[in-house]
């Protein structure tokens, strides 16, 4: 069997992908090692293709969701949408189809992108089985498949019985907002049992190590709306994803849990952030988070301003989210405008944890000589500011009267 990232470092062994680590982020290779052995650092691959890092010392790295629903297939819009966020700078891609031919469209994904894929297999499975006919054997074998298809993590909900007793007490406004946490809550439900993945955890983990993919703990309990504010369920959840993470590790499987997400209160997101990195050092994937309720249409910018101060606190990956959110699928150009807002936020939370970009420093100097193309290069999004700005000199907004041009004469003088 193939040794994955945590294995090797057991053995002291340096990675070609370590080494590819040490080299994007600026970390010490003993220090990768160190990090990927104690959990804080996770190297999502694909295989012949690229890796991202994520967690302690990386960039914050950005997540794009894509994916037919049962309401809406269109394959074509789904490899587009694949296209638009590799080209614009998505560090992972998750795969949420559940509409169509899946693996047909998994497949399209798969060819037309580099970056690593994500899925969420209990989906696909309620779609070839229905709710009423799914069993356990039908998930174990849906998540081997999407492991043999080559996927670089995948995600699981270990919700249990006693944290939905919790919910439903809980006088939440909008309750169990998470997808794959209901899909999973209503299984067990209805055949009254523990949660399959719980049962069947050390199954699983032995599927994953195989092909070293990196597993993501779900966030079931995330809060739908600001009031929803921070509750035993999602304490319970946090303590319990931890639990299973330090399993994981032991089994030689990279794990991230998603401890933080949906609607949070934006004076509650760095106070969440701490509280989880106090009590863990699994890399930390933040939904989102949205700081307000009252933002359809736009929740790609109140998302980014959520993940800004999410970042800054110490979040390791977001999930971005496009001006479709609580409203349809998002478009293609949907998705570039979620993805850029996110990109800022990674950007802006990274300034705070590591100290200002050199970016922004070459891109004031070429702005202060009114050097178009050269701030160009350095703009997380070039193509749509070249459509706004000037060749030369400075921009229409003052014309003639720039304060930097007339100040820069003035100054020159003396």
């Amino acid at each position: 069997m193939k040794s994955t990232q945590i294995q090797c470092a057991l053995d002291g062994k340096i990675t070609p992908e370590m080494k590819q680590t040490s080299f994007t982020e600026n970390i010490d290779e003993e220090l990768v090692l160190e990090r990927i052995l104690n959990g804080s650092l996770v190297i999502m691959k694909r295989k012949y293709k690229s890796q991202t890092s994520i967690g302690a010392g990386a960039t914050t790295k950005v997540n794009v969701n894509i994916g037919t629903s049962s309401a809406c297939v269109d394959i074509d819009a789904e490899i587009e949408k694949a296209l638009v966020a590799e080209k614009y700078g998505a560090d992972t891609i998750t795969d949420l189809s559940m509409g169509g031919e899946i693996k047909t469209i998994r497949r399209h994904i798969f060819n037309n992108t580099s970056v690593p894929i994500t899925t969420v297999p209990i989906y696909e499975t309620i779609i070839e089985h229905g709710l009423e006919n799914l069993e356990t054997d039908h998930l174990l074998k849906m998540i081997e498949q999407h492991v043999n298809e080559g996927i670089s993590s995948l995600v699981l909900h270990l919700v249990d019985k006693k944290s939905l007793e919790h919910l439903k007490s809980s006088g939440r406004i909008m309750g169990m907002v998470s997808k794959g946490g209901s899909f999973t809550s209503s299984f067990m439900i209805k055949e009254n049992c523990e949660n399959p993945f719980i049962e069947y955890f050390d199954e699983i983990l032995d599927i994953l190590r195989r092909k070293d993919v990196v597993l993501s703990l779900g966030n079931s309990m995330r809060g739908g709306c600001v009031h929803d504010r921070f509750d035993s369920s999602q304490g319970m959840e946090i303590e319990r994803n931890i639990h299973f993470a330090e399993k994981a590790k032991s089994y030689g499987v990279q794990t991230i849990i998603e401890g933080l997400g949906g609607h949070i209160n934006a004076s509650d997101i760095s106070p969440h952030i701490k509280y989880y990195k106090s009590k863990t050092k699994f890399p930390l994937f933040v939904a989102g988070p949205l700081p307000t309720d009252i933002s359809p249409g736009y929740d790609h910018i109140a998302g980014a301003v959520g993940a800004s101060i999410a970042s800054g606190a110490g979040a390791d990956y977001m999930c971005y989210i496009t001006p479709a959110e609580h409203l349809s699928l998002p478009t293609p150009t949907q998705v570039r405008e979620g993805l850029v807002a996110f990109k800022i936020a990674a950007h802006i939370g990274d300034s705070i944890k590591y100290g200002l970009s050199d970016k922004d420093y070459e891109l004031s100097k070429r702005r202060s000589v009114f050097d178009w193309n050269g701030q160009m290069q350095y703009a997380i999004d070039p193509e749509k500011p070249k459509e706004m700005c000037p060749k030369e000199g400075p921009c229409s907004m003052c014309g003639e009267y720039c304060a930097i041009q007339i100040m820069g004469e003035y100054l020159s003088k003396n």
